[in-house]
């Protein structure tokens, strides 16, 4: 057990940053005004032309794959 005492430390700044970061990250939160929140949300869920886009297409055909079969095949040689 007296191992693990050189782990309290790391175990107490880790809680102390813990809370400090739950606090710090209260405070800047504040009320959002109901009519601002409205038109946010309108506007989020309004579709814009400006923001569609077409779905994503391809210059060249994709190549076909070739079936595996399981076994490795060298390529043949050419006859010269």
């Amino acid at each position: 057990m007296e191992i693990l005492l050189w782990l309290l430390p790391a175990a107490v700044a880790t809680v102390v940053a813990m809370i400090w970061a739950a606090w710090a990250g209260r405070a800047g939160r504040g009320e959002v005004d109901r009519e601002v929140a409205v038109r946010r949300l309108a506007g989020a869920l309004e579709p814009d032309q400006r923001r569609s886009r077409p779905a994503p297409g391809y210059a060249a055909p994709r190549p076909e794959q070739d079936r595996s079969t399981g076994i490795a095949v060298r390529p043949s040689r050419r006859a010269s």
